[in-house]
């Protein structure tokens, strides 16, 4: 497997480290409630946040505050497994899931790979000549292929995958010819798709997506529901009651009218899940994404390489 432009993230969980100083006071207890980003990428979801909170009434600011919730997702959770670090769901406390972003399996629209079966048959008999791509190693795009291949009973470390830093430069490779399929997320391929230069074969969420020709990976006999995530996760050192006040302030926010318009306009996937449920799956999804690493051969050797 070649291994170009893994881009090493922390977990972007700082902010967790601080937080929960004393009872606060203020509406439902919580005192004022910091919404801050683990990184860049999560910036427009914690802004959003931020503005549903504040229009449900809750005294909610962009910085730190009394009470400090982390917008996050899963590149940090796979950072973390990467860099040896404690579980997300162990050096946080999960509150709540927010949005997901659905991913598509796409090829040239002149390749020869009409449908997933022919994809699954070449990766099957050619690991490591079927040339995989998509955004960095570690990332979601590189852990949807590793559990593909998993789905398919194929040797995961056989498998070719490059990282490149957007769809942009997948793209460009896809039409020099040098890549066969690639994965990403549905809304960075969309204005391709519609323009006919590539082709859906997949898409990884559960149900189908409107307005896409192609079926969802468990139909097509790949046991794999996947979206690129977000989150929000507070301190570790949340005592229950105040983690019981921010789950529900979550759960108001996420049910709420604005906060379904925000997905709307941002083109995120509402999937919501909070509380206990939430800590759960987060769990399993720590293992799930631990034993793909493993498997596309991250975890446990020594040869692997991180740039950062």
């Amino acid at each position: 497997m070649r291994r170009r432009q893994f881009f090493a993230l922390g977990l972007g969980l700082a902010a967790c480290a601080s937080g929960c100083a004393g009872a606060g006071g203020g509406a439902h207890g919580l005192g004022p409630v910091g919404v801050v980003p683990g990184g860049e990428r999560w910036a427009p979801v914690a802004q959003a946040l931020y503005r549903t909170l504040r229009r449900a009434g809750y005294p909610a600011t962009g910085t730190g505050g009394t009470t400090t919730v982390t917008v996050t997702g899963l590149p940090a959770l796979a950072a973390a497994e990467l860099n040896d670090q404690r579980p997300m769901h162990v050096a946080t406390t999960p509150l709540a899931r927010l949005t997901g972003n659905v991913e598509v399996l796409v090829v040239p629209a002149n390749s020869r790979l009409r449908d997933f079966d022919a994809f699954a048959a070449h990766l099957l008999a050619q690991p490591e000549r079927t040339y995989l791509a998509g955004g960095p190693l570690g990332e979601p795009d590189h852990l949807l292929f590793g559990l593909v291949a998993q789905g398919l009973g194929v040797d995961v470390r056989k498998i070719d995958y490059t990282g490149y830093p957007g769809a942009q430069e997948v793209a460009a490779a896809m039409q020099g010819g040098k890549v066969a399929a690639a994965t990403g997320r549905l809304r960075d391929w969309r204005a391709r798709l519609d323009s006919g230069r590539i082709r859906p074969l997949a898409v990884s969420s559960a149900a189908r997506v409107p307005g896409i020709d192609a079926p969802t990976l468990l139909e097509c006999g790949v046991r794999v529901d996947f979206a690129d995530w977000c989150a929000v996760v507070g301190p570790a050192a949340m005592d229950g009651e105040r983690r019981g006040a921010a789950v529900r302030m979550m759960e108001d926010a996420t049910r709420s009218a604005p906060w379904h318009e925000a997905c709307r306009n941002g083109g995120w996937e509402a999937i919501p899940l909070s509380g206990d449920d939430f800590a759960t799956w987060l769990a399993t999804e720590s293992a799930r994404t631990r034993r793909v690493l493993r498997e596309l051969g991250m975890l446990d050797t020594p040869s692997t390489t991180y740039r950062g």
